[in-house]
This record gives structure tokens, sequence and C-alpha cells, in this order.
């Protein structure tokens, strides 16, 4: 019999597979939203033309991360934002910080989000985004580290999971979180905290303008950006080779260089990083395997060995590998 969970992440990768995203979404509104929303985030908004869409990120002053937010234009005068479920207040705060006397009016939006993904996506949904798009649903094309799909963006009672028999599988979140980790695409939450400088993350390419005018915590990108995003730490793969009914891998459990110390002092083992995701995935070796998204120290060499701990400072390490992202697909460089 087939594993479910293959069979899922089969869809999401090769077929059509769905699944409900938890995202939450933000009108922006006024004569003066596009010049106060290209003073506040990372990527050039400006040349956006009505429907489209991109990734930017919304900073701090002192350069950390408020918000991983997508950008849609509506219309000249309008922008959606919608971003990880539990952080729409925290960018409706951060952007009010800075408002003072410009003509915008911020709206939370009781909107759902539904990913289809897939490279058959298109095919297999093609008379469902027709009948979406007359109900006014935005559906913005996905595309990252070779990963592919539509998100559909709209009131809920019109956004909804395709039906059995459509052609389209319906996906858990046990297989969604595999794909999105072998893909290396960070979360809020988890990879991504008020703590998080976007080189880190690998997210500069993806989310910043050096093209544009000024914005709020532009100084720390930039300076980063001219020592070549040379930061302490950086996100990487880990693939850990127990069985699947073995000890999982967990967030929260340290890496540590593949050496283990002359002592058998715990204290002596120095952390080089810590697993911030991880999920079963039967895309990564012959039989499967668990794996990760991790921060680590960047005097550790990735690819490499390296070995886990529980994070606890209790039991015995096992070996571990860390790779660089993503694990499938077009490797970033």
């Amino acid at each position: 019999m087939a594993d479910p969970l293959a069979v899922q992440i089969d869809a999401l990768r090769r077929g059509a597979g769905a699944f409900t995203v938890f995202r939450e979404a933000i009108a922006v509104r006024g004569p003066d939203a596009e010049a106060y929303l290209q003073g506040q985030l990372s990527q050039d908004i400006v040349p956006l033309a009505v429907g489209a869409a991109t990734d930017s990120l919304l900073l701090q002053p002192d350069g950390k991360l408020s918000a991983l937010v997508r950008v849609t234009r509506v219309d000249a005068q309008g922008f959606v934002l919608d971003i990880d479920a539990g952080y729409a207040d925290t960018v409706v705060a951060r952007l009010k910080k800075f408002l003072l006397r410009s003509k915008v009016e911020m709206e939370r939006l009781e909107w759902r989000c539904v990913a289809l993904r897939g490279s058959g996506v298109d095919e297999a949904a093609a008379g469902l985004l027709e009948v979406l798009a007359e109900g006014g649903v935005m559906a913005l094309p996905f595309e990252w580290n070779g990963w592919t799909g539509i998100d559909l963006l709209g009131p809920p009672e019109v956004v909804l999971l395709p039906s059995e028999g459509s052609g389209i599988t319906r996906c858990d979140a046990d297989a969604v979180e595999a794909c999105r980790i072998v893909s290396g695409i960070p979360a809020m939450g988890s990879e991504l905290t008020d703590k998080t400088i976007a080189a880190e993350a690998g997210l500069v390419e993806r989310t910043v303008s050096f093209t544009k005018g000024c914005y709020t915590g532009q100084e720390l990108i930039a300076r980063l950006q001219a020592r070549g995003n040379n930061v302490p730490r950086r996100l990487v793969g880990v693939i850990d080779g127990t069985d699947r009914d073995g000890p999982p891998l967990t967030a929260g459990m340290t890496l540590h260089v593949a050496a283990p110390p002359a002592t058998s002092d715990v204290a002596a083992d120095k952390v080089v990083g810590t697993v911030t995701s991880a999920a079963w995935s039967p895309e990564i070796g012959e039989a499967g395997a668990w794996v990760g998204l991790a921060y680590l120290h960047r005097s550790v060499p990735a690819p490499g060995a390296v070995r886990l701990r529980s994070g606890d400072g209790l039991g015995e390490a096992r070996p571990a590998e860390v790779t660089l992202l993503p694990q499938v697909g077009p490797r970033a460089v």
C-alpha cells in the first residue's frame, strides 16, 4: 500500500495538491498608500502592475525583522499585504508607528488562503481558477526554490478547498511542512523572528531592492550587503539518518561539530547551531529521512557532518548532516 505522505508530497511537487494556508490579510489604501509603503518596505513596489505581487521585508529601524510580507497591488491607490497567521497585528502596529499625517487607511480583511502546488496545477485547476477569478479572488503565482503553484486569496465563503474528485489532492499539514523544509522556505515564528537578520535566512535576493529610495531599516541591510552578507549564522538544511520509527528530529535540538570533545562533560560540547523546524520526508534518501531547517554558525562548513543533541543537554549525540538549501530542486547559491 502506498504511503499517504509520499502520495501527497508527489502531488505537491509533480501533480496538483491543495491545502489551507493560515495567512492574514491587510488592506492598505489611500492617496499616500504607495508612497508610504515604498518608504517602509524593502522591496520596490512602485512598478507593481495591478494584480501583481512581490515578497518584501517590513523591518524595525535597527534592521531586524518585523515580518516577511507579500504585497499585491489591487489598484492605483490600494494594496493588500498578506502575512503568516498571527502577525497581522504586528504589521499594523509597525506601519502605524511612522504613519503621522499620511493619507493612508488600514483594514484587517477576514480572508482565507488556499494554496495549490505542483507542476500540474495550471492544467488541473484551470476551471476552478476561471470561476474564482469571476468572484474577485486573487490568484497569486508562487515559486520558491523550484516549488511552484498558485495561492488563492479572498473571502472565506468563496475560497474553498477543491472538492474530492476534482483531480486535485487535498494534502495534510505533515506533507506541506516536509515540502517547505526540504525547499528551504523560512516561516514566521520558527525561522523568522524579531531577532532575525534577512541575510541569515537567505531572504535578501528575494525581498530587497537596492535601486529604490530609502526605507526604514535599510542601513543594516545595505551595510551587510557591502560586506558580502557575512553574518554570524546562516540557515541550512539538516538530514538526520534516524529511522522513521526512531527518535525524531525536532525543533530545539542543537547542532555540534562532528568531532566529539575530549571530555565527556556535556557542557564542553559547544553548540554551533539550533534546529528550528523538522519533519519526516520521503523525498530524501532511498527510504526517507528526518529533515530540518537550522541556523548554523559560519565557522562550521555546509555541506558537512555534524552531531545532534536533544537541546536539554541529556542523551547521547547522534550523527547528522547539514546541507545547503534547497535540499531538492535547484540549489540556492
